[in-house]
């Protein structure tokens, strides 16, 4: 299987049909954004990290009965996903306060949270993808009311499942975005790629940021801190 016609260019992806139609080829790029792609550089050896860590992260899922478009890693740059019509929503699952929910409410961030919060944003990067409620969703008819709920659903028992990854690699799960898809069958399945890109990732000994934060906020090297994810995702895999 190879990549043809290059069907959408990302700020971190590019995705291309192939020779089977409910088949893509997904090319991670060497590019760091942030502040909705106001901030934007180049970064030699970022698209093989995340392809890398996301490639290893839904092997991981699917070993836990979790549904998803990931299908296999290609090279250390490309890997094939399942064609999904997305859903133009971003769902953050936080566990600790940070970030923006930190800023919204006036806390200081590492609190612990009582219980996980299921929040929703609409992806259009030209309103700066605003966060937004139940009704809102159902005004914009982006999801009906059950899917809403399947939607919160399946995001908790993701959480739950990639605390207990992170847990053995000695990394807190502080918040994460994901993303989600109907496949031809109709159903709602996890897409996009699961990183440090779109995790909020702390060391639970030291504290220290294993995420994009690290660039966004400029306190280190984005690369080194990817390739430590990645080292200890390795080690776990081989002390299976």
């Amino acid at each position: 299987m190879t990549a043809n016609e290059l069907i959408y260019a990302g700020k971190a992806k590019k995705l291309f049909t192939t020779d089977t139609p409910d088949v893509l080829w997904v090319e991670y790029l060497d590019q760091a954004t942030a502040l909705n792609g106001l901030k934007k550089d180049t970064v030699i050896g970022k698209g093989q990290l995340n392809n890398q860590i996301t490639s290893r992260v839904f092997d991981y899922l699917t070993a836990k009965g979790i549904k998803h478009h990931f299908i296999k890693q290609e090279s250390a740059t490309e890997q094939t996903i399942q064609r999904l019509s997305i859903i133009p929503l971003e769902v953050v699952v936080r566990n600790v306060v940070a970030g923006s929910f930190a800023k919204r409410f006036g806390l200081e961030e590492g609190a612990k949270l009582a219980q996980p919060i299921v929040e929703f944003y609409y992806k259009k990067d030209e309103l700066d993808d605003p966060f937004i409620n139940d009704a809102h969703v159902l005004f914009l008819d982006v999801a009906t009311e059950t899917e809403i709920a399947e939607l919160k659903a399946q995001a908790l028992e993701i959480n739950q499942v990639l605390i207990e990854l992170f847990n053995q690699l000695g990394i807190q799960l502080v918040d994460f975005k994901l993303e989600f898809g109907r496949n031809q069958a109709g159903e709602i399945v996890l897409g996009d790629e699961i990183s440090p890109d779109t995790c909020r990732l702390w060391d639970k000994e030291t504290g220290d940021h294993l995420d994009k934060d690290v660039y966004r906020r400029e306190i280190g090297g984005i690369v080194s801190v990817y390739e430590e994810v990645l080292r200890r995702l390795e080690q776990l895999e081989g002390e299976k």
